[in-house]
């Protein structure tokens, strides 16, 4: 069964990869204009992480890729090596 998600109920969540490196909190999120589909999650970063420092940043907010999301609980946890795919 599909559990669906308000995003007003991921505001504020912590922002993780899988291996445990804390990217931020979940701020907001890119939308496709044309098709609706969820694009990015915006992430106020966490700038003590010299990992963060290196990713994608959108004035001042973290942009991570849809794809690299593996779940959404406590946190919203992300595949490492999909956003490190995305530097690239």
């Amino acid at each position: 069964m599909v559990r669906y998600v308000v995003a007003e109920q991921l505001i504020g969540k912590d922002v993780i990869t899988n291996d445990g490196f804390y990217l931020g909190k979940f701020i907001d999120a890119d939308f496709n204009e044309v098709t609706g589909k969820l694009v990015s999650l915006l992430v106020d970063p966490n700038m003590d992480s010299s990992f963060v420092q290196r990713l994608d940043m959108k004035e001042g907010k973290l942009r991570l890729p849809y794809e690299a999301v593996i779940a959404v609980n406590d946190f919203i946890v992300l595949d490492k090596k999909q956003i490190l795919g995305k530097l690239n």
